[in-house]
């Protein structure tokens, strides 16, 4: 009931309706897009390709286009060159003295930053879309069909300019979401094109119950399983240590200033869904290259050996999911930058010394609840791939999508419950609130 009057609520209140609606508007204009082919490619060849590749790399690639990039269309590229310029951005800061000085600007700072991110994105789209244009053209379906039945300069000079050209309008929805809508518009987009996904995977379903493949009481199990999966990825994406900050009292003119409490809230999962987008791409390099080079024993025998489900790929894909959660969270977040700031301003935290102290005991916390987090991540990012190999159970909705769709949920309904807040409106629980992902 609590639940429902929060919903309710929403379309209450102008301003937030005002926003809902645009987001939904703007997010079924990105989704008519979706069905728009590029000129020139032969979408069925293309389909049959991406059904023998759906191990590999561009599968990967797909499911963050939403599937865009299997049908051809004239948003193939999706959202992806944007991500990879801000983690290329993210990445830099940490390494680069200039931009690290930029990101430390405030508002100006993070605007010339988002600036950059933009330049980048236009230029991996503009050379990945070129590599596509070439790509296509040498690709043949299972059956024999070219893929690109009339290749040339000019298909690659269409192809080119028509998904840059879908790439920039993407991103520019995306950060009209962000500006005029509600919640994170690049995070939307993408959990749109997960969830698009989801209908077929559910008539996948239906068709092995009648085939038999399936039975009524293992799709109760999977069903109950998806719920504690769910549940525990709210858990962990909500997760937090706090560490408490008491900031000091002091005197200015005839005026007592500071002496607050507060705490800094580490997450158990910093790092988010980035360390498994990382993973993925390195753990699907051999299956994606034995596409291209079917007739090497060599390739062939480590592609069987990094097969999704073998014993070598679970182990080695855990471990790189564990390193990459513990080395994002390193660039995105510095102790001896927080420790820093706390000094500047007075805090301290109880029983420790300020500056060097302060900044080790915050590495110490980090690094353990990093941990946890890390290893969830991994479980969760391996679950699909062992339930079908070892259990025969078809675990669709598993994996790095039900991550993006849950922790991009939060982060939406913790916005329009600030928004509800903030207006004397109820929020979504009775007790305790939401917690965004940032």
């Amino acid at each position: 009931m609590k639940l429902t009057q929060g919903y309710a609520n929403m379309f209450r209140i102008p301003e937030l309706k005002r926003r809902i609606l645009f987001t939904a508007f703007i997010l079924i204009i990105y989704r008519l897009g979706g069905h728009i082919p590029t000129p020139g490619i032969d979408t069925s060849a293309l389909k049959s390709f991406f059904d023998a590749q759906a191990g590999g790399l561009l599968g990967l690639y797909d499911l963050f286009a939403g599937g865009n990039f299997s049908r051809a269309t004239i948003f193939a590229l999706g959202i992806m060159p944007y991500i990879s310029a801000s983690i290329i951005l993210q990445l830099l800061q940490a390494v680069v003295p200039s931009l690290e000085k930029l990101a430390k600007e405030g508002e100006e700072g993070r605007r010339k930053i988002t600036q950059y991110t933009r330049y980048g994105t236009v230029a991996l789209a503009f050379v990945q879309a070129a590599g596509i244009s070439i790509g296509l053209e040498s690709l043949t379906s299972p059956d024999g069909g070219a893929i690109v039945p009339n290749p040339g300069f000019l298909f690659k000079l269409v192809t080119v300019v028509t998904l840059v050209t879908g790439t920039i309008f993407v991103m520019w929805l995306g950060e009209q979401i962000t500006e005029r809508g509600i919640g994170n518009g690049i995070s939307l987009i993408i959990t749109v094109g997960v969830i698009a996904r989801y209908p077929q995977d559910v008539l996948l379903v239906i068709q092995q119950l009648k085939i038999g493949e399936m039975t009524w009481p293992v799709l109760a199990l999977l069903m109950v399983f998806m719920v504690f999966v769910v549940a525990a990825i709210v858990l962990i994406t909500q997760g937090q240590r706090r560490i408490p900050v008491q900031y000091a009292k002091k005197m200015v003119g005839r005026r007592m200033y500071g002496g607050a409490n507060t705490h800094i809230p580490l997450k158990v999962n910093t790092a988010g869904v980035i360390p498994i987008i990382f993973a993925q791409s390195i753990i699907m390099f051999p299956a994606t290259l034995n596409a291209y080079f079917s007739e090497n024993s060599f390739m062939n025998s480590l592609a069987s050996l990094f097969a999704p489900g073998e014993p070598v790929y679970i182990i080695v894909y855990t471990l790189i999911i564990v390193f990459f959660a513990y080395f994002y969270t390193a660039v995105v977040l510095n102790p001896v930058d927080l420790a820093d700031n706390m000094k500047k301003y007075g805090g301290f935290i109880p029983g420790i010394r300020p500056g060097k102290r302060t900044a080790e005991f915050i590495d110490k916390v980090l690094t353990r609840v990093t941990l946890p987090g890390a290893i969830f991540l991994a479980a969760i990012a391996v679950l699909p791939d062992i339930l079908i190999r070892y259990a025969n159970v078809p675990f669709y909705f598993g994996g790095t999508g039900l991550l993006i769709v849950v922790g991009v949920a939060l982060d939406t309904l913790q916005q329009i419950e600030s928004h509800l807040l903030m207006r004397n409106y109820d929020g979504f629980m009775k007790r305790g609130k939401l917690r965004g992902r940032r």
